[in-house]
């Protein structure tokens, strides 16, 4: 009897490793005020009270944990894009597709078992409001790296409007634009900034 008690605590020890651990992230999705290029001050979604949105980490095996309240006036949801949302498409994001908005007041929990890795983000998936910067890396990493390397280093890319999402959705959906021309954007940033602010980018070789 030891033996079989000690094979199935042994056994219990395993799996539990193998399943790794919930990494929890607390999002309070509200509106802030930013001007990463430096041309113009604009309302933007933010989390936390803060702009850009941090990113997301967690390892293979690991349950990433999303636990969103929402502090705007309109609903909003969350999709992790890249991510196999197998047997879970209801944690997907799409709103009116896989779940209902989460309304203002509102609160919601996304749950996701890692099973890859690589790089992706995260963004909303109501109406055009990812325009509006609620957008963020996602780092799956691997529990054993198959590479050497010195140094880890994130890099985002985004466009960038001085105009909110909605006056730019109304003007691509109207009659005045046939060709479904997509809104211009102003600008572009890099890490969250843009214009003569890149100059405070530092990156170390």
């Amino acid at each position: 009897m030891r033996w079989e008690y000690l094979g199935a605590t042994l056994l219990a020890l395993i799996a539990s490793l193998a399943q790794g651990k919930e990494v929890i992230n607390y999002w309070d999705i509200g509106y802030v005020e930013a001007n990463p290029d430096g041309q113009q001050q604009r309302q933007v979604i933010g989390v936390n009270g803060k702009w850009p949105p941090p990113a997301l980490h967690a390892t293979i095996n690991d349950t990433l944990v999303v636990e969103v309240r929402n502090s705007l006036d309109k609903p909003t949801t969350l999709h992790t894009h890249g991510i196999y949302q197998n047997g879970t498409n209801y944690m997907d994001g799409p709103s009116m597709v896989t779940q209902c908005g989460i309304p203002p007041g509102g609160n919601m929990t996304y749950r996701m078992d890692i099973t890859q890795t690589g790089t992706y983000w995260i963004h909303s998936h109501y109406s055009a409001q990812y325009v509006d910067g609620i957008r963020a890396p996602v780092i799956l990493h691997n529990d054993k790296e198959a590479h050497e390397y010195d140094e880890e280093m994130v890099i985002t890319l985004e466009d960038w409007y001085h105009d909110e999402a909605a006056g730019l959705l109304q003007e691509f959906l109207s009659w005045k634009n046939p060709g479904g021309a997509e809104p211009v954007p102003n600008g572009a940033l890099i890490n969250g900034v843009g214009g003569k602010q890149t100059a405070k980018l530092a990156f170390e070789t």
